[in-house]
C-alpha cells in the first residue's frame, strides 16, 4: 500500500531514494505543511493537473502488535562508510526493511561483490556489532542518521567471512547470537540490561566468549557483552514546534532510573487494556518506545512524532503546536501512565470511614490499603505518597481526619503569613471624600479580618459598620457579607469599596448610585452613542417602613455627592464643606442653612420633615430609577410621588448621568480611580525576587487555611457545607518526590508568573521533621537528579531541563536537541520550575548517591493539587 504526499521538499541527493532525490525537511507538520493522499487519488489529480513532485511513501505496519497501519513520511536516513576505500554515501531506506536488504543497496550503491561485505553498527564511527541479516531495521533499532560500516572482508580468507580483527571481531568463529533473557548485567547508571537492553534487542558473543574492548566500550569480563558507554542517555528530542514544555518533562521521567529500568523491560505484560480510566496502553507503549530511543546509544535527536501523536489523540488540550504548560502534561503523564500500567483489572468498591478518634498510624494504613487495592502500578510504587488532611467546622467545631494520595506536591512561592490589601472607603451621609485604606491581614484569613483591619484603621464608631463589595466594570459585582468568605478568593487585582452604613433594622435596602456619563464617536460629527457607566457606585441605606418620594431620593443622592461639589458653584452649596487638613484626606461635609443636617442617617424621619421644603434650594440632579420591571423612572420631577420598591431584590438602582455642565460643578475625580487591591510596586517587586527557601514554601503548603468557597465541605455533624479550615501534613512519602513551583497565578483580568528565586536544596533535602508519622524513625532525606525549568513570559516562554547522569554524577542541560554538560552551581536559577528528587539510602548518605534497591510497593493514585 503506498501513499502519495504534497509538501515542502528541497532537492538533495540521497542514493536509493524513492522520490527520485527529493528530501523533505526534517519538521514538516502532517496538516498544515503537506497532506497525504491515496495512491488512486493522487493518479486522479495528476491526470487532471499534472504537477509533481511525486514524493510516494509506504503505509507500515507499527505499535508492539504491529496492527496499526502508519504512513512512513520519513525513511531512515542511513550513513554508509566503505572500509577500506574510504568512502561514503547516503541512503534512505524503510524501518522496516531487512539488514539484507540494505546490505544489498549498499553493494549496488558501492558496486561491490555481496559475498564480500559484512554490515557493521558503526556508531561513533567504532565498530559496535556485526548486524543480523534477518532482522529488520526497526527490530534492529536503526535510528535516523545511523553510521553504517560497509566492510569488504580479505576474499582470501577460509570461508569469505572469518577473520575480523578490528575493535572487538573474533578471529576463528563465526557469531552467535544469545537471547536477551539469558543475559543480566548491570551498567554504571544501575540500570538493569537483563531484558531486550542491547541495542539491537540481542547479546553477541563469540565461540571464545571474548570481545575486546576500545574506544568508549565497556566491556563485563562475565558475560562478554560490550556497550557503548556513557554517550547512553544523552539524546535529544527535537522540537515539532513549541514541543519544548512536553520535551523538558519527557526528558526528567526518561532519566528516573526506576522508570528506565522498568519500561526497558518486559513491562509489556503489565499493560491494561481493560482499564476505562486508560488509554488502552497505547500511552504506555509510546512512552516506552520513545524512552528505548532516548536510552539508545547514540546522540542523534528523535522526533518525538508518534508520541505526540498518541498525546493529541488521548488528551486533545495538548493537541496543536500551541504552548502548554509542562507541569500540566506531567501531570497527565504520571496519571494515565498509571491508569494503562494498573495491575489491579478489577477495581473493588471499597467506602473510606472517617477517623472518628482512632489511632492515624491504624486510620492511616487502612486508607492506604484501600488504595492500593484499586490502584497497584510502577507510577504508584515510585511517584506517590500520602498526607494528612484535617478538617475543622467553623460552626461546631467537628473534626475530620483522612488520609488521601498524592502524586507531587504543588508549593506557593510566597512565605509571607499576612498580606497588604487596599480597599476604598465611602460614607453614605456625605461627612468625608472617599479614601484609599490599606491594611494588613492574615494571607488565609477570612473577610472579618479585613472588616475588622479596616474599621480600626478608619475609625469606625459604634454605631456604623462596613458593608464590603467587590466592584466590576464600575457595578457592584458582589456583596462580601459573608465574615467566612476567605480572603484567597479575592485577587490581587480585583477592586474593593467598603462602605460606611449606620447598624440599621432588618427592614432596609440599599441605594445604589450608578454613575453614567455620555460617550460619543471619535470623528468630525461627535455623535453620541450612549450613556455608559463610570467611576465607583455609592452605595446608601433607605429604610422601608417609610413612604419614600422621588423627592427623598433627591435629597438622599445630593447628600451623598456633597463632598465632591466645588466650592466656586454657588447654586449647588446647600451643602459647605469645612476647611480640610493639611493632607487633605478627609474633608467634611458639614450643615449649611439647616437644608441637610449631615448628624442625621439619611432614613431618620427628622430628615424627612425637611425634605420638601429645603428641595426647593437644590438644583435637581439627573436621576433615573429602575423599578421592578426594569423600567427607568425620571426623579427630576413629581417631586412628591412615591416610590414603589420592589420587595424581591434588596437594592434600589439609581443612575446620576453626568453631562459636561454637571461635571463642572462637581469633582469627581474621587469616584474614578479605584485601586487595586495589591498593586505590585518597584518595592515589592523588589522584595518578591529576595531568595526564597524551598523549605518556606513547603511550610506555606502545610500551613492551615480555610476552603475556597468553591470546595467547600459537608459537615456530617451540622449537615450542611462548610468553608472549613484544612490543614496538611506529610504522612508517607514516594521514592520519587516531584515538587511543582507554582510560579503562574490566574486572574479574571490577567496571567501573572513570579520570577521569584526559590533556593532549593540539591543534596540533604531533610523532610523528617515534616514528616506526621512518627513511627516511621528514618530519616527522610533525597537528592535532586533532574528539574524542568521555564523561561519567558506566560505563553511565550521556553522549557529546558537540566539532568543528573547517575553513572557520570554530572549534570547536563536538555534543550530540546541540545544537550551539553553544565556546573552543578548552575543548576539552580529563578527559572526552577517541577523539581524530581530521589530518596537518599541511610548507607549512601555521605556519598550523596541514590540507591537502587527495590521499590516500596505501595503507593498512591490520585493526583493532587493544592490551590
Amino acid at each position: 500500500m503506498v501513499a502519495r504526499m504534497v509538501g515542502i521538499c528541497e532537492p538533495k541527493p540521497a542514493s536509493g531514494d524513492s522520490d527520485v532525490g527529493i528530501e523533505l525537511h526534517d519538521t514538516l507538520v502532517e496538516g498544515t505543511d503537506y497532506i497525504l493522499l491515496p495512491q488512486e487519488v493522487w493518479n486522479q489529480l495528476y491526470e487532471w493537473y499534472e504537477g509533481g513532485p511525486i514524493l510516494p511513501r509506504k503505509v507500515i505496519n507499527s505499535g508492539l502488535s504491529q496492527t496499526e497501519l502508519t504512513v512512513e513520511v520519513y525513511p531512515l536516513r542511513l550513513q554508509l562508510h566503505l572500509m577500506p576505500k574510504d568512502e561514503c554515501s547516503t541512503i534512505r531506506i524503510s524501518k522496516k526493511e531487512t539488514i539484507r536488504e540494505l546490505h544489498k543497496k549498499a553493494c549496488e550503491i558501492f558496486s561491490l561483490n555481496p559475498e564480500l561485505v559484512c554490515i557493521w553498527d558503526y556508531f561513533s564511527h567504532q565498530k559496535h556489532a556485526l548486524m543480523d541479516m534477518e532482522k529488520t531495521l526497526d527490530d534492529a533499532n536503526i535510528q535516523m542518521d545511523q553510521d553504517i560500516l560497509v566492510e569488504v572482508v580479505n576474499s582470501n580468507s577460509a570461508g569469505g567471512m572469518n577473520s575480523f580483527h578490528e575493535n572487538g571481531a573474533a578471529d576463528n568463529g563465526t557469531v552467535a547470537l544469545v537471547e536477551p533473557s539469558q543475559l543480566n548485567f548491570s551498567n554504571a547508571e544501575g540500570l538493569s540490561l537483563s531484558k531486550g537492553s542491547t541495542r539491537n534487542g540481542i547479546a553477541e558473543l563469540s565461540q571464545s566468549q571474548h570481545l575486546a574492548s576500545s574506544g568508549t566500550e565497556k566491556t563485563y569480563a562475565s558475560t562478554g557483552v560490550s556497550t557503548r558507554g556513557s554517550t547512553c542517555g544523552l539524546t535529544g528530542l527535537m522540537n515539532l514546534g513549541n514541543t519544548c514544555f512536553m520535551n523538558s518533562a519527557i526528558q526528567c521521567l526518561v532519566h528516573t532510573p526506576e522508570f528506565a529500568r522498568y519500561f526497558r523491560e518486559d513491562y509489556y505484560q503489565e499493560i491494561n487494556r481493560q482499564n476505562p480510566l486508560g488509554m488502552v496502553g497505547e500511552l504506555a507503549l509510546a512512552f516506552g518506545d520513545l524512552l528505548r530511543k532516548l536510552w539508545a546509544p547514540g546522540r542523534t535527536p528523535v522526533a518525538p512524532r508518534p508520541f505526540k501523536a498518541k498525546l493529541a489523540r488521548f488528551a486533545p488540550q495538548f493537541s496543536g503546536y500551541n504552548q502548554h504548560d509542562s507541569q500540566e502534561l506531567l501531570a497527565f503523564l504520571l496519571d494515565g501512565l498509571h491508569e494503562d500500567l494498573n495491575r489491579v483489572k478489577h477495581k473493588p468498591y471499597i467506602k473510606s470511614k472517617d477517623a472518628d478518634g482512632r489511632p492515624d498510624e491504624e486510620v492511616a494504613d487502612e486508607y492506604w490499603a484501600n488504595h492500593i487495592a484499586r490502584n497497584d502500578s510502577i507510577i504508584v510504587d515510585v511517584c506517590q505518597g500520602q498526607y494528612k488532611s484535617t478538617l475543622v467546622c467553623p460552626v461546631c467545631n467537628k473534626v475530620s481526619v483522612t488520609f488521601d494520595p498524592f502524586m507531587y506536591l504543588s508549593l506557593p512561592l510566597q512565605s509571607a503569613t499576612t498580606r497588604s490589601m487596599t480597599v476604598t472607603i465611602f460614607t453614605c451621609d456625605g461627612s468625608a471624600l472617599p479614601a484609599a485604606c490599606t491594611v494588613t491581614v492574615p494571607k488565609q484569613g477570612r473577610c472579618r479580618d479585613l472588616i475588622q483591619a479596616l474599621g480600626n484603621s478608619c475609625s469606625l464608631k459604634h454605631t456604623e459598620k462596613l458593608l464590603l463589595a467587590e466592584i466590576r466594570g464600575h457595578l457592584i459585582h458582589r456583596f462580601l457579607e459573608d465574615p467566612l468568605i476567605s480572603l484567597s478568593s479575592i485577587k490581587d487585582d480585583d477592586h474593593l469599596a467598603a462602605y460606611k452604613i449606620p447598624k440599621l433594622a432588618k427592614n432596609s435596602k440599599f441605594l445604589q448610585l450608578i454613575h453614567r456619563r455620555e460617550e460619543r464617536e471619535i470623528g468630525i460629527s461627535q455623535s453620541s452613542v450612549g450613556w455608559k457607566p463610570y467611576g465607583t457606585p455609592l452605595v446608601s441605606p433607605i429604610s422601608c417602613d417609610d413612604v419614600i418620594t422621588r423627592g427623598d431620593i433627591q435629597l438622599i443622592v445630593h447628600r451623598m455627592l456633597s463632598p465632591m461639589l466645588r466650592s466656586e458653584n454657588p447654586g449647588f452649596n446647600c451643602v459647605s464643606r469645612s476647611k480640610t487638613s493639611a493632607a487633605n484626606t478627609s474633608r467634611l461635609a458639614t450643615a449649611s442653612e439647616g437644608c441637610i443636617d449631615s448628624s442625621l442617617p439619611n432614613d431618620d424621619p427628622r430628615q424627612k420633615d425637611m425634605s420638601s421644603s429645603k428641595l426647593a434650594n437644590l438644583e435637581k440632579l439627573p436621576l433615573q430609577l429602575v423599578d421592578e420591571n426594569n423600567a427607568c423612572i425620571d426623579l427630576t420631577v413629581g417631586e412628591d410621588k412615591s416610590v414603589k420598591l420592589s420587595s424581591s431584590s434588596m437594592s434600589i438602582l439609581v443612575f446620576v448621568d453626568w453631562s459636561q455642565k454637571l461635571l463642572e460643578n462637581y469633582d469627581t475625580r474621587y469616584i474614578e480611580n479605584l485601586p487595586e487591591v495589591t498593586k505590585y510596586g518597584p518595592a515589592t517587586k523588589k522584595a518578591r525576587t529576595e531568595p526564597l527557601s524551598l523549605y518556606s514554601c513547603l511550610e506555606a503548603f502545610l500551613r492551615e487555611e480555610p476552603l475556597v468557597p468553591e470546595d467547600m465541605w459537608y459537615c456530617p455533624t451540622c449537615k450542611e457545607r462548610r468553608q472549613a479550615s484544612k490543614k496538611l501534613d506529610l504522612w508517607r512519602l514516594p521514592e520519587v518526590l516531584v515538587i511543582h513551583l507554582k510560579r503562574f497565578s490566574y486572574s479574571r483580568s490577567m496571567k501573572h508568573k513570579l520570577e521569584t528565586f526559590v533556593n532549593f536544596p540539591i543534596h540533604d533535602f531533610d523532610l523528617t521533621k515534616y514528616v506526621a508519622n512518627k513511627n516511621n524513625s528514618r530519616r527522610q532525606l533525597y537528592e535532586l537528579y533532574a528539574l524542568t525549568n521555564h523561561y519567558g513570559g506566560m505563553g511565550s516562554g521556553h522549557y529546558t531541563a537540566h539532568i543528573k547522569l547517575l553513572d557520570e554524577n554530572r549534570w547536563y542541560n536538555f534543550d530540546d536537541s541540545h544537550i551539553s554538560p553544565i556546573n552543578e552551581e548552575d543548576v539552580k536559577s529563578a527559572a526552577a520550575y517541577v523539581l524530581f528528587y530521589r530518596r537518599v539510602r541511610a548507607d549512601h548518605h555521605h556519598h550523596h548517591s541514590v540507591s537502587n534497591g527495590a521499590v516500596s510497593s505501595a503507593g498512591q493514585h490520585s493526583i493532587s493539587s493544592r490551590k
